[in-house]
């Protein structure tokens, strides 16, 4: 890239496959940018994409997100003329396909950009039992392209963070052993992965900005980042724009699918528990202090694979003698579905008491009666499901009916992770030339062991308590990483996380969500950022594509927790 500029402006305008279409022109519009990242791949995402692919092997576009294809459709004319590059991963399975396309695109649109992409992180071919495994790649490969002079860097499955590291490596030449520097890129680039949710979005604070101004979150700003030669970074978004950031919002998102004091990815294992935020003036938050150590002996694959065939119903249970209800239609439908020849190998219910009593509508009078049924066989979790369910029409609870009628069963999918040596995995630039640059794993590397608890502050000294939603003083915010949860909580002031740090034990959180009382949970304290963070091993089950749970991606399994009430020292309330 260029000669190092103060600082290398590099903005997000995608969170996920589906994000909002106009952020890319939003952010090229909006002002000063040099690099603009589009985040499209989740775990739920690689598996769509390969049942696209699936259904047409033939076809060169299945495998790659095409909406960043019809964003720069509208958008490329503006990168060119800014000057501002764009590195994505919107290439999925399939970025050479996506890397041609756009040249075309280019082409018809008469624009001259030199487009690259990376490869090496398809290791399907060694899993033949799964849909798409990929190894999650580092920043080097990106790196490599925009030295080469790439315009447009496209990847399959990089690390989110990659999409911002790989241009601050180009830019500013860090070298795989700049392990501070590299951490502050990573941390930077894991606040902007999920776009908006570094804005305002998905804030557990929301309600304070909104009463102040309720029109501040209904369109909020995509956000970006100033890196410095050093690492550090100012976290902010373009003047003018809705939402906010500030040491609130930065902090959720920080907190986001981690796990641990050490986070680690295929460059650089960043210190989460060096992380410093600083409010740097309006919209303007700094992060500095971040450290690096060397990188693990192995990436991370990605394995999405066919599990079967899953079918659920909801029944709707009005008025009085709802347990009564629900066990007569269980208990007959289950005499039929045992008894069958093809019965569901899962059979899951869930009873939601969404109903009140003396409600004024029907609606709120009514509870909501799950069953979920998983078999490998689709006969099993069709005909056998609907028919039993259909026939009890006239012969079960009073007032039966149901959301919607099961119908044939869908097939669902089975996320898992397994690890390589780096050395492995052959990662490699692929330039607008057709010239291949082999990115090298990195030299050192560090087995991941976990830090010791770091020292809790005093507690605070006994006083009043008052009976009160968690919520009233922490935030928090969640999410999943294949089978499991993670659960970020954190407080604002030094008094609160005296209190915080040692309430909120390991057993404290079993009991306030009692559906992780025979789960595994583990505990991580973050003092500089006033935080705890808790994984939850297998509440997600198979992962998010086999729909587990009420709540498959645990997204709103941290706003469940500050809902629910403690004692709570008056003096913080």
């Amino acid at each position: 890239m260029t000669a190092p500029r103060t600082p290398l402006r590099v903005g997000n305008a995608s969170g996920f496959y589906g994000d909002r279409f106009d952020a890319m022109r939003e952010m090229l519009t909006g002002g000063q940018l040099d690099v603009l990242t589009g985040d499209y791949l989740a775990e739920l995402t690689m598996l769509i994409l390969g049942r696209d692919r699936l259904k047409d092997p033939k076809d060169p576009s299945a495998g790659y997100a095409r909406t960043f294809l019809r964003q720069l459709e509208e958008c490329l004319g503006l990168a060119h003329e800014r000057g501002v590059r764009i590195v994505a991963n919107a290439g999925g399975l399939n970025p050479a396909g996506l890397a041609e396309d756009v040249r075309k695109l280019a082409d018809r649109l008469g624009i001259p950009v030199r487009v690259a992409h990376v490869e090496g992180d398809d290791l399907t071919g060694g899993h033949p039992n799964s849909l798409a495994a990929h190894a999650y790649l580092g920043a080097f490969g990106i790196a490599a392209c925009l030295r080469e002079g790439a315009d447009i860097v496209v990847t399959g499955r990089v690390t989110d963070a990659a999409l911002v590291v790989g241009p601050a490596v180009a830019h500013f030449g860090w070298g795989p052993q700049a392990h501070d520097q590299l951490a502050g890129a990573v941390v930077a680039g894991h606040v902007l992965e999920c776009g908006t949710q570094a804005t305002g979005g998905n804030y557990a604070f929301f309600a304070e900005h909104v009463r102040q101004n309720p029109r501040l979150l209904r369109h909020p700003g995509f956000p970006l980042a100033e890196i410095h030669p050093d690492g550090t970074s100012v976290i902010t978004k373009h003047p003018g724009t809705g939402g906010i950031v500030d040491v609130g919002t930065v902090t959720a998102q920080l907190l986001y699918e981690t796990q641990g004091a050490r986070y680690a990815g295929p460059d650089v294992t960043a210190r989460l528990d060096t992380v410093r935020l600083n409010q740097d003036g309006p919209d303007r938050v700094r992060i500095h202090g971040v450290r690096g150590e060397s990188p693990p002996p192995t990436l991370k694959v990605g394995l999405n694979r066919f599990g079967g065939f899953r079918n659920e119903v909801t029944f709707v249970l009005t008025g009085l003698d709802i347990e009564h209800k629900a066990a007569l239609v269980r208990d007959q439908l289950e005499t039929v579905l045992y008894a069958a020849k093809s019965r569901p190998a899962e059979v899951s219910w869930t009873l939601a008491r969404t109903d009140h009593p003396d409600a004024p509508t029907e609606e709120t009078a009514s509870a909501l009666l799950r069953l979920v049924v998983r078999d490998p066989d689709r006969n099993a979790v069709g005909r056998t499901l609907s028919g039993a369910a259909v026939e009890l029409a006239l012969a079960s609870y009073p007032g039966f009916h149901v959301l919607a009628p099961p119908g044939k069963g869908a097939p669902y999918g089975v996320f898992e992770a397994e690890y390589v040596p780096q050395d492995a995995v052959s990662h490699v630039a692929v330039l607008d030339d057709g010239r291949r640059i082999p990115v090298p794993p990195p030299h050192d590397t560090f087995v991941l062991e976990e830090l010791p608890e770091a020292p809790l502050p005093d507690p605070l000294p006994p006083g009043p308590v008052r009976r009160a939603p968690l919520g009233l003083l922490a935030g928090a915010r969640s999410g999943d990483k294949g089978g499991n949860a993670n659960v970020g909580v954190w407080v604002r002031t030094d008094e609160a996380w005296r209190w915080l740090a040692h309430t909120l034990t390991v057993a404290r959180f079993r009991e306030l969500l009692p559906e992780t009382a025979e789960l595994n949970v583990v505990r991580h304290t973050l003092p500089h950022l006033r935080a705890l963070n808790f994984t939850v091993e297998g509440i997600l089950g198979e992962g998010v594509a086999a729909q587990h749970r009420f709540d498959p991606q645990a997204k709103a399994l941290g706003e469940w927790l500050r809902s629910r009430h403690l004692d709570i020292p008056e003096a913080l309330l």
